[in-house]
């Protein structure tokens, strides 16, 4: 089973950041979903408020946005939106 891994510079830090795993899938798709972030519905995944949790770990600012849901299934959820600058250095696919 491969491994994804990003190094990557957040803000104007002076050290890089190694992100891991699903962690890396994560930041992947908060950058490539820009200002207008995800929820889990446009990006299913297991365990997305973990990997928020540990993207904050390291440092990395993501916005959670409580929203309503629409429709006949009353409630919320989550979009999250980066709000750190994130500049990859590396990205090891294997």
């Amino acid at each position: 089973m491969s491994r994804r891994t990003l190094r990557v510079l957040v803000g104007d830090a002076a050290e890089p950041v190694t992100i891991v795993g699903r962690d890396a899938w994560a930041l992947e798709a908060l950058l490539s979903a820009g200002m207008i972030g995800l929820t889990p519905v446009d990006r299913p995944a297991p365990r997305w408020s973990h990997y928020i949790f540990k993207l904050r770990r390291k440092g990395i600012r993501v916005e959670t946005i409580e929203e309503a849901n629409r429709g006949e299934f009353k409630g919320t959820h989550a979009r999250y939106v980066l709000r750190s600058p994130v500049t990859i250095l590396e990205d090891v696919k294997g």
